[in-house]
């Protein structure tokens, strides 16, 4: 609101209350329905989802809470993004709910789903599409393991690490994981074993050639539209409400897609596509 009264007092010299600003921009809260209530496709080869941290004012008191955003790459290779919600905590009913919020909108199957470590989500994924691929973020994976690692043991750390989710097979991959075990486990004895929880939602994208593991192992495409919603959001400290979050991160949104751009070598990665999960789509 101050950003609209500021340019139109700036451009026409006219001042308006507050009020009458919440008023117009309450008209985009209907568009916003529309949009977040949309037929979708029935088939997405990909499906990214990823949290972004925003400041929002709730019974008076400023949170930061997480607005997951939930991206699919339709057949054609189009990056589309599928909706925001708002959610203080997370668990199996509410990822639940929205994979079957997907469902009713159109969508009637999806070949992987790429997330970091949410809670519930792997039941949910389950429940809602069974054919589906868990797959972990590996970026997320490589953050939360060398958070607590000393600067100068980070890049040797990194490196070892590496050798696990670049190696041929699974069967390669354990072996990279225990030597990092051997190598690492008594000075930072927590990353194996995290590795180790996680490893059937790990390993999945070391079944696929290069091409699709490069499109299915990390959420980037999501934290890429991220950057630019954070410009957004940076200069406006906290939020009124989850609905003008909602708003603005939508506004937001409908600009930056359309500068998004197909997956490279996109053809390639499709016919990949078409061949592991035979039958199950068509382009």
């Amino acid at each position: 609101m101050r950003d609209i009264q500021g340019h139109l007092h700036e451009i026409y010299g006219v001042e308006v209350s507050p009020e009458l600003v919440s008023k117009v921009t309450d008209a985009v809260v209907e568009e916003l329905r529309a949009w977040q209530s949309r037929p979708l496709e029935p088939v997405y080869l990909v499906v990214y989802i990823d949290a972004l941290i925003t400041k929002i004012r709730d019974k008076g008191v400023v949170q930061n809470k997480a607005v997951y955003t939930v991206m699919g790459i339709a057949p054609d290779g189009r990056k589309d993004v599928l909706g925001f919600w708002i959610q203080a905590t997370e668990g199996a009913k509410f990822w639940l709910n929205i994979l079957g919020e997907l469902r009713q909108r159109g969508v009637q199957d999806v070949l992987v789903i790429c997330a970091d470590g949410l809670s519930g989500i792997a039941e949910a994924i389950e429940a809602a599409f069974p054919r589906a691929i868990h797959q972990t973020c590996i970026v997320h994976m490589i953050r939360n393991s060398t958070r607590l690692v000393p600067w100068k043991d980070r890049e040797a750390v990194c490196a070892d690490l590496r050798a696990i989710y670049t190696a041929v097979d699974e069967a390669a991959a354990e072996q990279a994981l225990q030597a990092f075990e051997a190598q690492w486990g008594k000075r930072f004895p927590t990353i194996a074993p995290t590795w180790r929880r996680r490893w059937a939602e790990i390993v999945p994208f070391l079944a696929f050639p290069p091409e699709l593991r490069r499109a299915i192992y990390t959420t980037n495409a999501v934290e890429s539209l991220h950057s630019q919603l954070r410009k957004s959001l940076k200069t406006r400290g906290h939020l009124p409400n989850d609905d003008a979050a909602l708003k603005l991160l939508f506004l937001a949104t409908r600009h930056a897609t359309t500068r998004m751009n197909k997956s490279r070598d996109w053809t390639t990665k499709v016919m990949q596509f078409a061949i592991f999960f035979e039958g199950r789509f068509e382009f």
